[in-house]
């Protein structure tokens, strides 16, 4: 099977997680700056999120240069992932509107994980599928970054219950390590 079908699909799925966070912001009470104050929690979490979805969408575009064909464990495993990213918008919520709070920055911390667990399961799935030869299976290789990140997932949901400011920074740091892009991709892919 083609790929261009799955490309559609998770860009519009995107598309869509980001409009539905983007309408949980709520218009200020006020019209001084003083009335922004209460929306800043709501806010801060929707940039944060903003900002995980798209890495999600930029690494998930440029894995896709590579893949030539996909399969229907590869449709499963790529929905997997979204169905991770699609909670996004309800824990982004969550936390917003209850900043710092140890079950919503837990349970944030738990989707960033499974999503991040889904990416690898899709990786090793198109990999598997291209084989080890396959420019994909090239560039690769032995993903630091990515398990680095489920690391500190994993720990922020456990400091969630014990300094919740600390676990949201560990959220931060994880957005901020992958904001350097990946250039393996594109460095394998120019390569042939």
């Amino acid at each position: 099977m083609g790929k261009g079908r799955v490309e559609a699909f998770s860009d519009g799925v995107i598309a869509i997680i980001i409009t539905i966070m983007v309408l949980e912001l709520r218009v200020p009470e006020g019209a001084n700056l003083a009335a922004l104050r209460p929306l800043l929690p709501v806010f801060c979490a929707y940039v944060l999120s903003f900002i995980y979805v798209g890495i999600y969408w930029s690494n998930h575009h440029h894995m896709f240069h590579a893949v030539q064909k996909v399969n229907g464990a590869v449709l499963w495993a790529n929905l997997h992932l979204l169905f991770w990213l699609s909670l996004l918008p309800a824990v982004t919520h969550w936390v917003g509107k209850n900043p710092l709070s140890a079950w919503p920055c837990a349970m944030y911390g738990v989707v960033l994980f499974m999503a991040a667990i889904a990416y690898f399961i899709l990786t090793h799935v198109l990999m598997r599928h291209h084989g080890a030869d396959s420019p994909l299976s090239k560039a690769m290789g032995w993903d630091l970054k990515g398990r680095v990140s489920v690391c500190l997932y994993l720990a922020g949901v456990g400091l969630a219950f014990v300094a919740p400011w600390l676990a949201a920074l560990l959220y931060a740091l994880t957005a901020a390590i992958w904001l350097v892009p990946d250039r393996r991709i594109e460095s394998a892919l120019s390569v042939e």
